[in-house]
């Protein structure tokens, strides 16, 4: 692929239309002087994170001894509980009692942008990629500057969708959360017990 195709391919793994929710949830409770420095932040800590799995996620991984199956189990259980609190919201909001209300790189961060999912993409692109490694980098830029500007209106789509908008859209989105987690769990669960499905 081309930088082009690889940067669709990243941006659509990102899935900045379906984190939305997550983040007007996830920032609901934040001053609005501080919502934009708190995307911001978060969104860099997501390029952080991809840009290190796409130059070290194999070392890693094999560091750790873990595997990409036991990844990508992990940030489903993680998926699923966010998905759960979206549905049923507890008093203290979808990340439980955070400092001075505000997220840090959890949900945000990870797994809604650089997820169990993007990040086996780029080890995988890393492995099969013929051109030269630049331009993986160049791409994945490109598909996260297009994810964030997207999610860098998640304050001014607070105030247009108003209070029922956003309840609805959290349930909804907590719905699908729970198919994709456990589907996630599932296909890496048959991958380990090599069942045929």
């Amino acid at each position: 692929m081309d930088i082009f195709g690889i940067a669709v391919l990243v941006f659509l793994v990102t899935d900045p239309f379906g984190n939305i929710a997550i983040y007007l949830a996830a920032l609901k409770h934040v001053p609005a002087h501080r919502r934009t420095r708190v995307i911001a932040r978060e969104l860099l800590f997501a390029l952080g994170l991809l840009m290190l799995f796409l130059s070290f996620g194999d070392k890693i991984l094999s560091g750790l001894g873990l595997s990409r199956e036991a990844t990508a189990i992990a940030g489903g259980i993680i998926l699923f509980v966010i998905a759960m609190r979206l549905i049923f919201p507890s008093p203290q909001g979808l990340l439980g009692d955070v400092p001075d209300g505000e997220p840090m790189l959890v949900p945000l961060a990870t797994p809604a942008v650089a997820g169990p999912s993007s990040l086996a993409v780029l080890m995988t692109l890393r492995n099969t990629h013929q051109g030269e490694l630049w331009q993986l980098y160049l791409a994945v830029f490109l598909a996260w500057l297009g994810t964030a500007l997207i999610l860098m209106q998640a304050a001014w789509l607070q105030k247009v969708l108003g209070p029922r908008g956003l309840t609805a859209i959290e349930r909804l989105t907590g719905m699908l959360l729970i198919m994709l987690s456990v589907d996630m769990l599932l296909d890496n669960l048959q991958s380990i017990l090599h069942i045929v499905p």
